[in-house]
């Protein structure tokens, strides 16, 4: 397991620096900050000190390679917005971002397990064409048009729920970014669950706990869904980047200040530092999910160890 281990790392390291170059160099693409941060009559001596201030009046691969260094000694410069480190303010959001991802991905796991093994249990039945139905339908869904249309019936039209905003631990502030996350993970997992499910209720060892007076929910929850959750457990940590992905779009919508409403902000200000650091922690935040996925999946399918 631990060859298998150290090269998922390999293959993460050099995803997250191919990821880093890419966004580096895209990110001076979308112009000068000087055009932003200084007013429009400003002097040509003014935008030339604070270009050489920032660096920008260096060439590219120079800016680079002050980059890597920086980064070699956990420097990941300072933000032009707010005048302090990136790391700390990519640090101070990145809690809320995944406070609401671990909810999110906690609610559809849990509530994909229970639809789809019950969808499972009685295939064809009314229950399990309905369920199908629906996490065909939430699979599909677009989180910007969710999310718009929520605020429009819930916020708007109903009053029920605040349009943005967080209010501490306030739940009402929650169910609306919530809802809107977990709808196309939740339809996904759902059809994982069900047809891993119909593939082990169907196995041997199942018909064998039935025989031995086993009672159906400890088939079902028990013995069926134990050894069906290879799979879930590999979508599982597909949409939990799907959920941190999502998020930007979420939380820009619902004014949610996490990582990725922060990442949207950056790139609009040109605030270069904080573009990098939202992604290479944001990255190094997913990349460390998988390698837990990736240890649970050894420990349940033994195979994997020896591969």
């Amino acid at each position: 397991m631990g060859t298998y281990l150290a090269r998922r790392a390999v293959h993460s390291f050099v995803s997250l620096a191919g990821l880093l170059i890419l966004v580096f160099f895209l990110a001076r693409l979308t112009g000068d900050p000087t055009n932003l941060y200084l007013p429009l009559d400003a002097t040509l001596e003014a935008r030339q000190e604070f270009a050489e201030r920032h660096g920008f009046n260096d060439p590219v691969i120079v800016q680079f390679g002050r980059f890597l260094s920086g980064l070699a000694e956990f420097d990941l410069g300072t933000s032009i917005r707010k005048h302090r480190p990136a790391a700390d303010v990519v640090l101070e959001a990145i809690p809320v971002t995944l406070g609401l991802a671990a909810v999110t991905m906690i609610v559809a796991l849990l509530g994909a397990i229970v639809v789809g093994s019950l969808a499972a249990y009685r295939p064809g039945r009314i229950f399990d064409r309905l369920a199908s139905v629906i996490s065909l339908a939430s699979a599909s869904a677009p989180d910007f048009w969710v999310a718009i249309t929520a605020i429009l019936l819930f916020a708007v039209t109903l009053g029920w729920l605040p349009t943005s905003g967080t209010g501490g631990f306030a739940i009402e502030y929650w169910i609306m970014p919530i809802g809107v996350l977990l709808i196309r993970p939740f339809g996904l997992m759902v059809q994982v669950v069900r047809g891993s499910m119909l593939t082990a209720l169907s196995s041997a060892y199942v018909k064998t706990a039935r025989a031995k007076g086993v009672t159906e929910r400890a088939v079902i929850f028990v013995h069926a869904l134990r050894n069906g959750m290879l799979p879930v457990i590999t979508v599982a940590s597909d949409q939990a980047a799907g959920i941190a992905n999502g998020a930007v779009i979420v939380e820009t919508i619902f004014g949610w200040p996490g990582v990725g409403k922060l990442m949207i902000d950056s790139i609009l200000y040109r605030d270069f530092a904080v573009i990098q650091a939202s992604i290479l922690i944001t990255a190094a935040v997913i990349f460390t999910i998988n390698i837990v996925v990736d240890i649970a999946y050894a420990v349940l399918d033994p195979r994997i160890r020896h591969h």
